[in-house]
């Protein structure tokens, strides 16, 4: 019983560290890709990254989230 407990709670934890590299490897993506677009002169690429905002700002608050978690877990 409780080396099922053990894997299982291994394997979740296993799971939310890759899942939150996935989301901040994809954040700093998007982020590249905003600043790109809005240096251009291109009126589709400046409104591109406009409404890229849409997709960044949850994972902004994702990655604040697993900052303060990071940041709890050493203290």
């Amino acid at each position: 019983m409780i080396t099922t407990i053990t894997t299982t709670t291994t394997i979740a934890a296993t799971a939310a560290t890759a899942l939150g590299a996935m989301g901040t490897v994809l954040l700093i993506i998007l982020l590249i890709a905003k600043e790109l677009s809005d240096s251009h002169d291109s009126d589709k690429l400046q409104k591109l990254g406009r409404n890229s905002m849409l997709v960044i700002a949850p994972l902004l608050f994702t990655f604040a989230a697993i900052v303060c978690v990071k940041i709890i877990d050493v203290l």
